[in-house]
């Protein structure tokens, strides 16, 4: 059963890895499962501290994911067509990871805000950086947290 348990927690801690890179998969909140499993069913080490204290890390970085993007994007002008043809580019980007997701978003963020907004190509490219450091920023803070919790399922194993 213990075996059981820690390929769960495991796995549960790679999806989230995965999760926090890729998009339509929740990164951290499978990530923290990993981490629920162990304290449920897997040895007494744990404290519900330290399970509370991730869960409370999940939310913010969850919820500062999805603002990020939005306010680096309206610091640099941009609109909303930005922050939609950067998702859309870095969901077609899929296909050629990593280097397709991160130009994919730029790229997509780029062409939508210079098409639909009417703005000039300087600052649709303007609104396109920011809407990519938003991006960046948001996955490598969920990716930092994901391997944290994946780091804290190994050591509690």
């Amino acid at each position: 059963m213990d075996i059981l348990i820690s390929i769960l927690a495991i796995l549960a801690g790679i999806i989230g890895i995965a999760g926090s890179i890729l998009p339509g998969l929740p990164g951290t909140p499978v990530s923290w499962i990993g981490l629920l499993i162990l304290y449920i069913w897997g040895p007494e080490d744990m404290q519900l501290k330290t399970l509370i204290i991730w869960g409370v890390v999940v939310a913010i970085v969850s919820i500062v994911d999805y603002v990020v993007p939005m306010w680096f994007t309206k610091v640099t002008g941009g609109s909303k067509y930005a922050e939609r043809g950067a998702m859309a580019g870095l969901i077609l980007g899929i296909i050629f990871t990593p280097i397709g997701m991160i130009l994919g978003s730029f790229l997509g963020a780029l062409l939508a805000e210079w098409y639909y907004s009417r703005k000039g190509f300087s600052q649709a490219l303007k609104a396109a950086v920011g809407s990519f450091l938003g991006f960046i920023t948001g996955t490598g803070l969920k990716t930092i947290v994901a391997c944290l919790i994946m780091w804290k399922i190994i050591v509690y194993m």
